[in-house]
């Protein structure tokens, strides 16, 4: 029996190490300095966003053990457990489920400082190491500076990486760069070769009246609309637009987004997953403010798009109902077909891991 368990280890070993040499990853320890977003890729590599160098990493990361399909993952006051293993003071930042495993992973700083760590199908809590391993990273062209500016004294670094998402063999990144129209979306194509640039985003903000190109959307999702690739990307405030990917390439410097929706005022929104159930496809949207949202996709093809003004705080544009029994939810995954993990933060501050049918 031992024999067939080294057996084992050794395979797997083989066919992590053969997946990282068809993805270009070298051996090393990777520079990062904040880790901010998550998303999984192909095999087991996840892409970290480390808005502060600027940077996308993708490292493998060994996680083939687990069963997506089968998953349940519920961890009581994750924030403490986190410091327990990472000793101090743990902020999360973000949750990925790797898509085949269901194991989640969450993007850490403790005491000021980067780490992911792993949650297993049992709610066992691990580092994973970022040394010694085998990665690669695209570093961000025209990134905003690094330093306090502006009238709201504000770090555009910060929002160099707002989200991270693998679709179709790119890592999609949207946040701030330097210049005109500093609200850009980038396709960084895997393995890495040379970073883009992005295309700055404009879009009506139906709440301000206004187009705008200076916000970063906060959070986005890709799905194809009527055949054609699309992203579904929320702004602060809290318009909901239309980009066409396969526009971005001829756009050149910029391109206008159709905003499909506004969602109210004096929110943010804080993060999305897609999903599809009773025949039709949905999107889930948690907010600072306004609760954690179900949004109908029926009908984006033909939604030409808000023109004039919304005020007083209300909404137009896609249906949507408020998910009353979701609340305090402030990052979530798509675990499978039928579920999500949620953060849940409770009264007092605690933050929960909890599995949720998906609405």
């Amino acid at each position: 029996m031992k024999h067939l368990f080294a057996a084992v280890v050794i395979t797997a070993t083989v066919c992590s190490s053969v997946s990282a040499d068809q993805w270009g990853l070298e051996r090393g320890t990777p520079d990062i300095k904040s880790a901010g977003k998550l998303t999984f890729g192909p095999d087991d590599i996840l892409f970290i966003g480390d808005a502060k160098s600027a940077t996308v990493f993708a490292v493998a990361t060994g996680n083939r053990d687990g069963d997506a399909s089968k998953a349940s993952i519920n961890v009581s006051d994750l924030a403490g457990r986190i410091a327990d293993v990472l000793g101090g003071t743990a902020t999360i930042n973000d949750l990925a489920t790797n898509p085949t495993t269901g194991n989640v992973f969450a993007a850490v700083s403790a005491d000021g400082k980067p780490a992911i760590v792993q949650i297993d199908g049992a709610g066992k809590l691990s580092q994973l190491a970022l040394k010694d391993v085998r990665f690669s990273k695209a570093v961000l062209a025209d990134a905003p500076a690094d330093g306090v500016t502006g009238r709201r004294r504000r770090n555009p670094r910060n929002d160099a990486i707002t989200d991270i998402v693998w679709y179709e063999g790119k890592v999609l990144v949207s946040g701030l760069r330097s210049g005109d129209a500093p609200s850009s979306v980038r396709e960084l194509v895997f393995p890495f070769a040379k970073s883009d640039k992005g295309v700055g985003v404009q879009i009506y903000h139906a709440a301000h009246g206004r187009d705008e190109d200076t916000s970063a959307m906060r959070t986005f999702v890709p799905l194809m609309i009527e055949g054609k690739p699309s992203l579904l990307a929320a702004y602060q405030c809290t318009p909901l637009v239309r980009i066409p990917l396969d526009e971005l390439a001829a756009a050149g410097e910029r391109i206008t987004a159709t905003t499909v929706a506004e969602l109210g005022n004096r929110n943010q929104p804080l993060d999305m997953i897609s999903y599809k159930n009773d025949g039709g496809r949905f999107l889930l949207l948690s907010n600072s403010a306004r609760g954690v949202m179900k949004i109908s996709t029926a009908g984006l093809s033909s939604n030409k798009g808000l023109t004039e003004r919304v005020s007083g705080g209300g909404a137009a544009g896609q249906d949507y109902v408020t998910i009353d029994s979701l609340q305090g939810v402030v990052q979530m995954d798509k675990l499978n077909a039928t579920h999500a993990v949620v953060l849940v933060e409770k009264d007092g501050g605690q933050l929960d891991l909890k599995t949720v049918a998906l609405p």
